[in-house]
């Protein structure tokens, strides 16, 4: 295991704005959120019926949770046979404690080999570690292949989605950005055109390419056996092209065997693309002579998963297998997309992944668990079952603790806290929350007009600023229950 990471710098300090007023600024585009609701609602659609087929997919649910949370507990041990496998097949293997470090070994990687220009595969981690950035400091240009990951590029923009990365924009907005950014004189809008269009742009770089880049959807620890799945066949290219491929891969993404992939390339298509089985899925173990890339290097990067791996509650979040069925059902997201997260992991997922692996504390990041409604949609379709409103919880205790201790409460009674606890006492005991109730009654009088309370007093008055109370009723249900119950029984 690599030593204790240091936070990401996804996160710049004083740099990143809260969630709430990203939100409030993408709420007001119209066109982001038509282009979402359609976008989300049929994927939604698509993805019930692709479920619906699997008699077992709730088995299939529980499989796949029981081998992440396997992983999890001895990722240690994997790490240290992946490690092995992929060097008995012919492979290199190296450690980056973080961002920054996983940046230098791909860059020296490509460097040594003299290479310009790198096309690489859609892949999140590169992602959340500035890649294309720090490559393009050190003269290298890195050209995404990923059709929506190309338009970003282009709209020199960052991904909005997890699996659909330019689900913001419309096809007509990508193509008057292809005419503007690929010199085309004429074009239309329809996807085989667009397409096309990308198609004729990519296949010179795929050709003279010398160093081919990949994230991953999986590992095996037992094989060696690295897995992308995508659905355009660029990934296909990246991975056997060039000569030398270099993948970056979180230390999160192992599974333990061969046969493990059974359950999860049921449960990763049908989550993502709704699809039963992804057009390219791509595996590879090391090397093999006259076949595919003559060098394999692959870089295990920690950036703060370890510690989020020390959480006990926080760490079913490294289960994630990066599908966003969690964004397509989330009411937060369809409204606001995922640029109002400042983070490139948008959506439930984001909101419990980024404040873990940055840090709390962190400007922006611990706006990010109140990012949610807590309705559980996200729980019911996750393949690999995270609790994501439970670690949503989790993580906002930690932020209130966390302001506490700045503000200096730590070590003195905090108000909040009090009144909380003395209300958890109250509702746990029948008698107590009886005789508050009839407390309350009584002191309820100043506050009650016409049926409703408008105003409470205090700091409690932020409640009722967008919303009346209703007033303890002259009796309670249990009230009621006992005298009709005695009126029956006499």
């Amino acid at each position: 295991m690599t030593p204790k990471t240091r936070a990401s710098d996804a996160f710049s300090e004083g740099k990143t704005p809260h969630f709430e007023e990203s939100a409030r600024e993408s709420l007001a585009d119209t066109q982001l959120r038509r282009n979402l609701g359609k976008a989300t609602q049929s994927i939604r659609r698509r993805r019930s019926s692709a479920v619906a087929e699997m008699p077992d997919w709730e088995e299939l649910r529980e499989a796949g949770y029981a081998l992440k949370k396997r992983v999890m507990r001895h990722l240690d041990e994997y790490l240290l046979r992946l490690e092995e496998s992929v060097t008995r097949a012919g492979g290199h293997v190296h450690w980056a404690r973080d961002g920054e470090e996983a940046n230098r070994i791909i860059a020296g990687i490509a460097k040594s080999h003299d290479a310009r220009e790198v096309v690489k595969v859609k892949s999140i981690a590169s992602d959340e570690t500035k890649l294309n950035e720090h490559l393009e400091r050190e003269g290298i240009r890195a050209f995404e292949t990923d059709l929506a990951e190309l338009i970003i590029q282009l709209a020199d923009e960052t991904s909005s989605h997890i699996l659909v990365p330019a689900i913001h924009k419309n096809r007509s907005e990508i193509r008057e950005l292809f005419l503007r950014e690929l010199a085309v004189e004429e074009l239309s809008d329809d996807p085989p055109d667009l397409t096309n269009v990308a198609r004729l742009y990519l296949r010179e770089k795929f050709l003279k390419a010398k160093v081919g880049f990949s994230g991953a959807n999986f590992a095996v620890a037992e094989t060696g056996t690295v897995c992308v799945v995508e659905s355009e066949g660029n990934g296909r290219m990246c991975t056997t092209l060039p000569p030398v491929l270099v993948t970056l891969m979180g230390i999160e993404k192992i599974i333990p065997t061969w046969r493990d992939y059974e359950v999860f390339m049921q449960l990763l298509p049908r989550s993502s693309t709704a699809e039963r089985m992804n057009p390219y899925t791509t595996f590879w173990s090391g090397v093999s002579e006259g076949d595919g890339p003559e060098e394999f290097h692959l870089v295990l990067m920690d950036n703060g998963r370890t510690d989020v791996l020390a959480d006990e509650i926080g760490r079913q979040t490294l289960n994630c297998i990066r599908c966003s069925a969690c964004l397509n059902v989330c009411p937060v997201y369809e409204r606001t997309g995922g640029h109002a997260y400042n983070s490139v992991y948008p959506g439930p997922i984001g909101a419990i992944l980024t404040p873990q692996l940055v840090g709390i504390g962190r400007p922006g990041s611990d706006t990010l668990p109140y990012a949610s409604t807590l309705c559980g949609a996200c729980y019911e379709v996750c393949p690999v079952k995270i609790n994501i409103p439970e670690v949503l919880i989790h993580l906002r205790g930690k932020v209130v603790r966390h302001k506490q201790d700045k503000e200096g409460f730590k070590g003195r009674l905090d108000p909040e806290n009090v009144a909380m606890q003395a209300m958890a006492k109250t509702f746990s005991n029948p008698k107590l929350y009886e005789n508050a109730q009839k407390a309350a009654r009584v002191g309820q009088w100043p506050l009650s007009r016409s049926g409703a309370i408008h105003r409470l007093p205090g700091r409690l008055a932020g409640w009722t600023d967008a919303r009346d109370l209703k007033p303890i009723p002259e009796q309670s249900f249990r009230e009621w229950w006992r005298s009709n119950r005695d009126g029956r029984n006499s």
